[in-house]
């Protein structure tokens, strides 16, 4: 008798052992849902043909990739563009041919060769028709210039490099002096340093409910 209730109580830690291994399951899901946390987003990068700035487009890129998300890459022109540490990247697409509705996210890369874009036509149309429908619109370095000229800075806490602290303050942005920011569907970032934080915020904003 005294052997039976033995080995029914060994069987009985078994099972609840068994039970407790799966409970465990969920942890393993939860970590393999948060790499996917933005499956189904598709964010577009828009690059300078020259001197874009490699780590502010590595960086915020990889790390959306690695959570689920689509990215797209697109320049004025098809040609190879070159970073300002000698990256070459293919663009996907022509900026004018981008489409907001189509991504989830427009996001300006900086660098010296950023410049490009800040009276672009077709670099505002795409800034401020995102914005317009509830899109995320990011810009690093030099390029929240581009936004600011745009007209979407206007009473939103921004930040960027500090050559274009006077820029941003006269197209009436609140200006951080913090190395990433974000106002609601507007992410800034001043520069590579602050590249991973900028990532980050992006992927918080685009793991949020579109705004109406």
């Amino acid at each position: 008798m005294r052997r039976t209730l033995v080995v029914l109580s060994i069987l009985a830690g078994l099972v609840l052992a068994g039970c407790a291994g799966d409970g465990s399951k969920p942890e393993a899901g939860g970590k393999q849902g948060a790499a996917n946390s933005l499956a189904g987003k598709k964010a577009v990068f828009i690059i300078a043909p020259r001197d874009f700035r490699d780590e502010e487009l590595k960086e915020p890129a990889d790390l959306l990739k690695a959570r689920g998300c689509a990215v797209t890459i697109a320049c004025s022109v098809l040609d190879t563009a070159k970073g300002m540490l000698g990256a070459e990247v293919k663009p996907d697409v022509l900026l004018k041919d981008v489409k907001a509705d189509d991504f989830d996210a427009v996001v300006f890369v900086g660098g010296s060769g950023a410049g490009v874009y800040f009276d672009d036509p077709a670099a505002h149309a795409l800034a401020r028709d995102a914005a317009a429908n509830g899109k995320i619109v990011a810009a690093i370095c030099i390029a929240p210039s581009t936004l600011a000229r745009a007209g979407l800075l206007k009473g939103k806490r921004a930040t960027a490099w500090t050559s274009q602290r006077d820029d941003l303050e006269t197209h009436g942005a609140k200006w951080s002096d913090g190395p990433a920011e974000r106002d609601a569907w507007l992410v800034t970032g001043n520069g590579p340093k602050a590249a991973k934080e900028f990532g980050e915020l992006l992927a918080q904003a685009l793991g949020e409910p579109a705004k109406p």
